[in-house]
């Protein structure tokens, strides 16, 4: 039998190492926060072969005095905590001491430095490999900061040097690593290089519209199109940042950034009330897109959860859980059209006066007139009906549709009354100041789209699924005025569930009732169902009860009861709503305008498809090259 032994100091930091440098993009993200915590205000990072030859990385921070460099390399060695209030109380990115030592035992490391103390004089570096756990100081040449080197990464343990990736792919994990950073730390300046070549040059940011251009180079331009500001204090807690409309959902989460404190994290509690914000408006199997900061006390949060620090733990989950899901909630309700609506000015850099002016191409009217007895409409030049290639008039062509359904028909002629209509939105629209973000309605399209002018472009609704959100809405509205109804059971039902279960059943009664539920414990293992809501009457009321269980167990909360009940309200809002193919009034096409800019987020349906698009005049004077 063998005996129990001490490690050695070498193979516990290669144990360390397999926690911490799972691959170069660890070994980057840990030193690059040893930066940060330095008070750095640039940092230049470069690497070849995707991290796995070379991994560079300067700062411009406090740097390391001479007798502490040798120490740096030492397991559990930092000047960043020291006693257990300290730990309770994390303020940096980096506690643990361990990053250096575990890196240094699978690479050879080159640490140089020159602390802001030594003023006359100069810097000191100290190396270390693999096998030479004993550190070499040496003087060096070095400006103020720390230069840490890392070079053949895993050379001394190539069973793990296989499960490296490929070198794009690495470096691709890299250059997310420096993303998320940069996305923390708007005060500082950050570059990326791979291979001699220049990948980010990010400059400072410190206004919002520094930072949101640092966000549109991280990011891409087009998620500050659909993006939305937001900024709520409550109970404590800050939220601010930037969450993307559900119209810019993506088919992967890789366009979620969450910080806790200025520390990307990915939590499942934080998951959770992101997903329950965005349940009513985003499409089946897409994923929201945003960049959140939260900011509380650090006491209130345990950061000490995770090797690598990815996950956290809240003192009060329920708390954090309920802010961030209404914040977020209620950033998405208040989006209105208008806000989606931008000045011709910020698209095309001009006012709409000189757009006009400065068109080389300028369009001479018809000059068509009506003929009131008939109905057509004709030149005056000839008194010609006015004709379609086919040679049939728009009479003629209205007249040999079918005045139903048919999509690919004239639905009939237009009146004189309908055109007189016309006339006077036209000039509505060239008179009215205050235009409606939305506009005013022109036309139905094969009974489907709505369209419709504003101020600044042209809109095209589709009337069924602005109609269905609407009618959602209004019902939701109408079941959230009244308390959840419940049924009794006429039988009431055992069930056999787990300790953890049947207490959480004991301990959260009062929550359970509010939801409709009456559950009693009759044993250590055993509850028993006398009431559920009335809804769900008909449901699996077992595998129903140990779904909420669960829910309450994990968040403090269920949200099936009301998931359940808005399915239904969905449901119902489809059918009712206004079918395709229905001929509406030019009133009546307007009047659904108004509801929607009156509705809570009336951008998408219940299903979460768009329900109107906005194409501006310079949009369409691009279609048809204007001005080129």
């Amino acid at each position: 039998m063998n005996r129990i032994a001490l490690l050695s100091q070498r193979l516990a930091n290669q144990i360390a190492a397999g926690e911490v440098v799972e691959r170069p993009a660890s070994v980057v993200k840990e030193l690059l926060e040893n930066s940060v915590d330095a008070g750095a205000v640039r940092i230049d990072v470069e690497v070849e072969q995707g991290g796995s030859k070379l991994i560079r990385i300067r700062d411009d921070g406090q740097g390391i005095n001479k007798e502490d460099l040798a120490l740096a390399l030492s397991r559990h060695a930092t000047s960043k905590i020291a006693d257990l209030d300290d730990l309770e109380n994390i303020a940096s990115l980096g506690f643990r001491g361990e990053a250096l030592a575990s890196i240094s035992s699978v690479s050879r490391l080159l640490l140089a430095s020159r602390s802001a103390d030594a003023v006359d004089s100069g810097g000191w570096q100290v190396e270390a490999a693999g096998q030479e756990m004993t550190p070499t100081l040496a003087p060096a040449a070095h400006p103020q900061g720390t230069t840490v080197e890392v070079r053949d990464l895993f050379f001394n343990t190539p069973a793990r040097k296989k499960f490296l990736r490929t070198e794009n792919t690495e470096f691709g994990r890299i250059d997310e690593v420096v993303k998320r950073l940069a996305l923390s730390r708007f005060e500082l300046g950050f570059s990326l290089r791979h291979n001699q070549r220049t990948v980010h040059q990010l400059q400072p940011a410190q206004s919002i519209q520094e930072k949101q251009r640092r966000i549109g180079l991280v990011c891409g331009p087009a998620f500050l199109e659909h993006a939305v500001y937001i900024e709520i204090e409550a109970s404590g807690l800050r939220l601010w940042g930037w969450v993307c409309l559900p119209t810019f959902s993506r088919s992967q989460p890789d366009l979620q950034y969450f910080y806790v404190n200025g520390r990307v994290i990915r939590d499942k509690l934080v998951s959770h009330a992101v997903k329950q914000a965005y349940r009513d408006v985003l499409f089946h199997g897409r994923h929201p897109a945003f960049v959140l900061y939260l900011e509380l006390q650090p006491a209130l949060v345990d950061v000490n959860v995770h090797p690598t620090k990815h996950e956290v733990r809240f003192r009060d989950q329920r708390l954090v859980h309920d802010f961030l899901f209404r914040s977020l909630h209620k950033a998405l309700a208040d989006v209105r059209p208008a806000d989606h609506m931008e000045s011709p000015s910020a698209t095309t850099g001009m006012t709409e006066t000189n757009a006009t002016a400065e068109s080389p191409v300028q369009q001479v009217p018809l000059g068509l007139r009506l003929d009131e007895n008939t109905g057509e409409l004709y030149a005056p030049a000839d008194d010609r009906p006015l004709s379609y290639p086919g040679g049939a008039g728009l009479a003629s062509a209205a007249g040999s549709g079918s005045s139903g359904g048919d999509r690919g028909h004239w639905g009939g002629a237009p009146s004189v009354t309908s055109l007189a209509d016309q006339s006077a939105l036209y000039q509505q629209l060239s008179a009215d100041a205050e235009i409606p973000p939305l506009g005013y309605a022109l036309a139905q399209l094969h009974g489907v789209y709505i369209l419709a002018q504003n101020q600044h472009g042209l809109i095209v609704v589709d009337m069924h699924a602005a109609h269905e959100r609407i009618t959602y809405e209004h019902m939701k509205s109408a079941s959230d005025s009244q308390s959840i109804k419940a049924q009794p059971l006429l039988v009431p039902i055992s069930i056999a569930v787990s300790q953890a279960e049947a207490d959480c059943a004991d301990a959260q009664a009062s929550e359970l009732a509010m939801l409709g539920f009456d559950i009693a414990r009759v044993a250590d293992e055993s509850v028993i169902v006398r009431q559920v809501p009335s809804i769900l009457a008909r449901a699996d009321i077992e595998q129903l009860v140990r779904d909420v269980l669960a829910d309450v167990r994990e968040h403090g909360r269920s949200e099936r009861i009301s998931a359940y009940r808005d399915e239904l309200l969905s449901t119902m809002a489809c059918h009712g709503s206004v079918r395709a193919n229905r001929q509406l009034s030019i009133a009546e096409m307007n009047a659904l305008l108004r509801d929607m800019e009156r509705t809570e987020r009336s951008g998408q349906c219940n299903h979460g498809r768009p329900t109107w698009v906005y194409q501006s005049m310079a949009d369409l004077d691009k279609l048809f090259l204007r001005g080129q």
